[in-house]
């Protein structure tokens, strides 16, 4: 309890789900390494290869969520629901059914919006700044609050990246679908 925790990854967004994890888990102190250790590597801060020394078991309390888990009722009833927004966070040829390499199915829910969670990083894998995303979330959600929104991907990882791009630009309270389109595919009576 109370450990700030500083997670970081090698440029492929799972940063992004362990930040949500903890914030799910209550863990409020958690921050992600932007840039991953690639931008570590780049200020020229030393690396170690040996492993590290283990700690001594500390204590961490479940708290109440400090995410928000939707399900896949919830979120089909999102999708089809003007006042809400499902956001896919898989790369564009995944969300419209060109290739699909880890499920049976390709496509994407029915009414879900695209926004690779690739498009919140720059070039250098660093995120863009936070008024620069904020203005990309607003005409993605127009005037729907944070709340009305869930996020989806192909297994509720890389979602989490475009939940902690909203975070980082204010707009906290988006849900995760972390069953995402892995389980919406494995009930063939959902649309597709």
């Amino acid at each position: 309890d109370g450990t700030q925790l500083v997670v970081y990854d090698g440029a492929n967004g799972m940063a992004g789900r362990l930040w949500w994890m903890a914030k799910w888990i209550g863990h409020d102190a958690v921050a992600v390494l932007d840039g991953g250790i690639a931008a570590w590597r780049r200020a020229g801060y030393p690396l170690a290869a040996d492993a590290p020394a283990p700690r001594a078991p500390g204590r961490l309390t479940l708290r109440a969520p400090l995410a928000v888990l939707a399900d896949a009722d919830e979120t089909g009833r999102a999708a089809r629901d003007a006042s809400r927004l499902v956001i896919d966070a898989r790369p564009g040829e995944r969300y419209r059914g060109e290739v699909e390499p880890l499920d049976p199915v390709a496509g994407h829910i029915p009414g879900a919006v695209s926004r690779p969670w690739s498009t919140n990083v720059r070039e250098d894998g660093r995120f863009k700044p936070a008024p620069v995303l904020r203005a990309e979330f607003d005409a993605l959600r127009g005037a729907r609050a944070p709340s009305a929104v869930v996020n989806s991907c192909g297994s509720g990882v890389s979602a989490c990246m475009n939940l902690l791009a909203m975070a980082h630009a204010g707009l906290p309270g988006a849900a995760l679908y972390a069953g995402s389109w892995s389980e919406w595919v494995a009930d063939p009576s959902r649309p597709v």
